[in-house]
This record gives C-alpha cells, sequence and structure tokens, in this order.
C-alpha cells in the first residue's frame, strides 16, 4: 500500500466510528471544559445510546434463527454433535462476511472498487474469488477442532469426525451465496452515502444467521434423517466445496495481491475455529440444563449477536479515538471511554429485553411470570458478559494501536468470535444460577 493509500485508509479508519465516536466525549471527563457543561456531557451520552440502541435493534432478527433450531430441535437431538457445530458455523461465516464487509467497504473509500457487479476492478474479482478458499480454509479449521473437542467431550469416533466435516463444508458452500448479498448491501450503502460498515456488518450478520441456521438444518436433515441417499448428498457438497477452492487456488497461483488476501487471514482462522468450538461446547452444555427450553434456543443467536455489537463498538470506538489521539494506549485510560460503556450497555439491556418477549411469544410461553422469569435469567447473563467483554475489546484495540495489526482481518472477527464464547458461558451461569 502506497503512502496516498495510506492516508486513506486511515482516513476511512477514522471516520467509521464517528458513527458513535461524535456521540462520546473525549478527553478526561473530570476536564473542566466538560465539568462546565454538564448538559452537553448528557446529551452526549444519550446521543451515543440512541446510536447504539438503533445498531442493536438489527440484532432483534436472530431470535428467526434461533426459532428454526427450537423448531428442530429433534434433528439435532439425532446426533451429539449436531447442536455444538451449530455455533462454531455461525461464528465461522461471520468471520467470513465481516473480512468481505470490511475490504468492500475499504475498496470503495480508497476508489480501488465501484459500487456495482458489472464492471467492477480486477482487484474486486480477485477479492470475491478469495471468499471460496477462505471458505473452504475456515471450514476445514471449524470442522477439525470441532471434532478433537467432541472426541473429548462426547466421544465422537473417526466416522462422526468425517461426518462433521462434510456438514459444515456443505453448510458452507451453501452459504456462499451471502457473499454476493454482502457485497450488494456495502454498495447500496455507499450510493446512498452512508458508511457500508454501519449498515451492510449488522444487517449482513442477522441476515447471515437466520441463512446459515437454514442450510445447516437442510445438511443435518439430509446427513441424519434421509438415509445413503441424503448422505451422499452432503458429502458431494463437501467435495464440490474442496473442488471450487483448489480450482480458484490453482488459478491464481502467481497472483500476489491474491495470495496476500488468502494467506493474511489464516492464523486468525486457526484460532477463531477454536474459540467458535469452544462456544459450541458451552452450548452443549447450556442444552445439558435446559432440557426442552425452546425459549432459549431461541434467543440464543440474538443474544450472541448483541454481546458482539457491543464488543465492536466499544472496540471501533476506542480504535478510533487512539488514532486521533484522543486516548493514551493503555490500559489505565479506559475510563476516559466509559462514557461509551455505559452508553452501549444499557441499550444492550433494552434489547435483551426484547428478545425475551419476541422469544417467548414464538415459543407461545409468553405470560407476565415467565417474562418476568427469562427476562431476569437473561439481564443476569447481560450483567455477567457485558463488563468481560468491554475490557477485552478495548484491550484488543490497545492492542491493535500498538502492533499495526490488521482491525478487519485479525482483531475485530477474533474480538467477535471471544464475544460469543463470553455470553455463551454467561448465560450458562446465569441458567445454573437462576433457572
Amino acid at each position: 500500500m502506497d503512502a496516498n493509500c495510506a492516508i486513506a485508509y486511515q482516513s476511512r479508519v477514522n471516520s467509521r466510528v464517528l458513527f458513535l465516536l461524535s456521540a462520546s466525549p473525549v478527553g478526561n471527563p473530570k476536564d473542566t471544559r466538560l465539568r462546565g457543561d454538564r448538559r452537553l456531557v448528557k446529551a452526549m451520552r444519550s446521543t451515543a445510546f440512541f446510536r447504539a440502541l438503533i445498531a442493536f435493534s438489527f440484532d432483534v432478527g436472530g431470535v428467526l434463527a434461533g426459532a428454526i433450531v427450537a423448531f428442530q430441535l429433534g434433528v439435532f437431538r439425532l446426533s451429539p454433535w449436531a447442536l455444538a457445530v451449530y455455533p462454531a458455523v455461525l461464528g465461522a461465516k461471520r468471520v467470513i462476511d465481516g473480512l468481505l464487509s470490511g475490504r468492500v467497504g475499504t475498496a470503495l473509500h480508497l476508489g480501488t472498487a465501484y459500487p456495482r457487479f458489472l464492471g467492477n476492478a480486477p482487484s474486486f474479482y480477485k477479492l470475491i474469488e478469495a471468499m471460496v478458499p477462505l471458505t473452504f480454509l475456515a471450514s476445514i479449521a471449524v470442522g477439525s477442532v470441532s471434532a478433537v473437542f467432541g472426541s473429548f467431550l462426547w466421544g465422537l469416533t473417526l466416522i462422526d469426525f468425517s461426518d462433521v466435516l462434510a456438514v459444515v463444508m456443505g453448510t458452507m458452500l451453501m452459504g456462499l451465496s451471502t457473499t454476493f448479498l454482502a457485497a450488494s448491501l456495502s454498495f447500496a450503502a455507499f450510493k446512498k452515502g452512508v458508511d457500508p460498515d454501519t449498515v451492510a456488518y449488522p444487517v449482513m450478520s442477522t441476515t447471515a444467521d437466520i441463512l446459515i441456521t437454514v442450510f445447516y438444518v437442510i445438511a443435518l436433515n439430509s446427513l441424519l434423517t434421509m438415509g445413503i441417499a441424503g448422505r451422499y448428498v452432503v458429502y458431494a457438497a463437501a467435495l464440490l466445496l474442496a473442488i471450487l477452492a483448489a480450482y480458484i487456488l490453482v488459478r491464481n497461483a502467481r497472483d500476489r495481491r491474491f495470495a496476500k488476501a488468502v494467506k493474511g487471514p489464516l492464523t486468525m482462522l486457526v484460532l477463531m475455529a477454536v474459540l467458535v468450538s469452544l462456544t459450541g461446547a458451552v452450548l452443549k452444555g447450556i442444552s445439558m440444563v435446559i432440557q426442552n427450553g425452546k425459549e432459549v434456543y431461541t434467543a440464543y443467536p440474538a443474544l450472541i449477536d448483541t454481546a458482539r455489537g457491543v464488543g465492536v463498538i466499544v472496540g471501533s470506538t476506542a480504535t478510533g479515538k487512539l488514532a486521533l489521539g484522543f486516548l493514551r494506549p493503555s490500559f489505565s485510560s479506559m475510563r476516559d471511554h466509559a462514557t461509551t460503556i455505559f452508553s452501549v450497555w444499557p441499550a444492550s439491556a433494552m434489547v435483551t429485553a426484547a428478545v425475551s418477549v419476541l422469544s417467548l411469544s414464538l415459543s407461545q410461553m409468553l405470560s407476565m411470570g415467565s417474562f418476568l422469569a427469562f427476562t431476569l435469567i437473561l439481564l443476569a447473563a447481560n450483567v455477567i458478559a457485558i463488563p468481560v467483554i468491554a475490557v477485552l475489546s478495548f484491550g484488543f484495540a490497545i492492542l491493535t494501536f500498538r502492533r499495526g495489526l490488521d482491525r478487519d482481518s485479525f482483531v475485530l472477527p477474533l474480538a467477535s468470535s471471544l464475544a460469543d464464547c463470553v455470553m455463551s458461558a454467561a448465560l450458562l451461569v446465569s441458567l445454573v444460577l437462576l433457572g
């Protein structure tokens, strides 16, 4: 990247966070300028809260993905690994779509790509092609790590290992269809003069959850309920993904930019696979606690979407303040970021309450008593998880700034995967204590 591109990229990084950064006071809250106008600080905090609430409102759609899982619980129980692999597949797909959205947004801002599919720059088509081998590699990583976890925790055999790998790869093959949807959302936002990251990522995250859940259920039903013919279909889909990835890799073997796009996230994909597989193991533990608690399964995708949103907002705004010189790159400066954190947290709690209502309604369990009890469990999980996620996200922001790491390709995907794991663990603790 030359100097002009670097300057343009840094400008974009700074502008991305203005969605919430402009609503947050910068510097030390004890500064006399801020102390002298408390009404201004209060107005800033209120604006940050409402903007966060708007961003989190997209996450409520995740209850539709959860409702599909609750409706198909019978199929998930046919195999000891089916439920545990589900959040791993969701997490892997979110990471791939996040990489695409971030890189497309960067290219649009730098002028190296155009908001259209036909007649676009060659680099754009290389980026789209790179998603296929990245999807294949993510599938191998997630399937393998999940199977290793399963061999220790649930006694999975070699046949189970191949089934896990086939289902993950088959699901991710169908999930390639969301690649074009993610790019389309980025194009539409850019044409409207809106930062693609503030629209494409939250909308795509929820949409991908729903679609990947549908695709995963199709793959599971094919493998577990349709006999030998269904098994052949799933394995054929997995083989097709491998063939497509190999073909694209061979065709672009001498393209340095393509090689960089594929090799860059490899370390992150391995670490992500470990985190999302651990999340799956926690969900398996939740299933043992709740038994037939359909409302919990219905709420689960929306809960982890909201947790991830908190992590992204806290980390993004901190990264922007560090880049602009408003924060020092140390944990002690977290108190200067407290207004953002304490504006985002109540917004996440309000969305959590809404998720409780919708989950109970879709599960046909809504009553005043069930609402109070279930909302208490979800809010307890929120109280446990959000401070941990905020601290970790702030730490990732400092790491990004100090080490010069790629925010889109390394830091945010790992922070998001870690947020999923933390919220899942918090929900398990909350269910054990209050369920």
